[in-house]
């Protein structure tokens, strides 16, 4: 098989687990997938693709990811500090029945990333970071719920921001829209990448090039990688059941970063221009794609 792993017989239980005879299940996908490798296409293995009971806790985790997002989004503004928005975050979560997938990850020390103007990313929450009038933020929330993981984030706009700021932002969203209209079932994961980038770029902005999307859903990050400054037709083929997040960070300015903070986490765009990022997480069906979080 196109993964190593043994093939089922026919009418034997389906390896998803689903229960279902596997010529009733998955055999038509592997039976693609395999020819497909055979022609020499990167294909995911099986355990990158989701199943049907995992999609259900997926969602179920997903909305409290969105609870979440939704609870900042009726708060936030001038005078908001960003330790305001991790105790938001954190106490809906729990009291929701879940755990904030960022705290004590790898380290990292709050229960969500709160980036402010030129920070690309992972920005760390502070008593002494108070939002102001014109400020951009992006707001990235992470929920494990049951064991299963979801993941999105916004930008906030604090007060009346430069009209320079708000096009960022709204052409970032409308990246990620462009994203999500590549996604095709059996086509390249190299084509979302392909269409963010062309999008960001004919706008006047860059794409970060370090970071990007992933797989998620039984983990936190897992295959495959999602770059947002890819060519069109290249990359993994976009089987049914493949979850992954679409979140492009996309410059004012120039691409390249500045990862030297101290903290260990934050990165800034080099130029110290702003940045924006939207995150939508995603499944990859038989005629299209489902959104899960947002």
């Amino acid at each position: 098989m196109y993964d190593g792993q043994p093939e089922p017989g026919r009418n034997d239980p389906c390896w998803c687990g689903s229960g279902r005879k596997y010529k009733k299940c998955h055999h038509a996908i592997d039976e693609r997938l395999q020819a497909l490798y055979e022609a020499g296409e990167e294909v995911p293995v099986r355990g990158m693709l989701k199943t049907q009971a995992d999609i259900e806790g997926v969602k179920r985790s997903a909305a409290v990811n969105i609870g979440a997002l939704d609870y900042v989004a009726e708060r936030i503004g001038p005078g908001t500090t960003t330790a305001d928005i991790d105790r938001w975050v954190h106490d809906y979560t729990v009291e929701h029945g879940a755990i904030p997938a960022p705290l004590d990850y790898e380290g990292f020390p709050k229960s969500v990333c709160t980036s402010v103007d030129e920070v690309v990313c992972h920005g760390i929450p502070r008593e002494d970071e108070v939002l102001k009038e014109g400020d951009i933020i992006n707001v990235d929330c992470s929920t494990i719920l049951d064991g299963y993981y979801s993941d999105s984030s916004r930008m906030f706009c604090i007060g009346d921001v430069p009209p320079e700021k708000a096009d960022l932002v709204r052409v970032t969203k409308e990246a990620v829209e462009e994203g999500l209209k590549a996604v095709k079932p059996w086509g390249h994961l190299g084509d979302v990448g392909a269409a963010v980038n062309a999008y960001a770029q004919a706008h006047g902005y860059s794409v970060v090039r370090e970071f990007g999307g992933h797989g998620i859903g039984l983990e936190f990050h897992e295959d495959p990688f999602v770059s947002f400054v890819t060519e069109a037709g290249t990359g993994p083929i976009m089987a049914p059941g493949l979850m992954f997040t679409i979140e492009p960070m996309i410059n004012m300015g120039k691409a390249p970063i500045d990862m030297s903070d101290p903290n260990g986490w934050t990165v800034r765009t080099a130029d110290g221009l702003p940045t924006a990022q939207w995150e939508v997480q995603i499944v990859v069906t038989e005629d299209g794609y489902e959104l899960l979080s947002w």
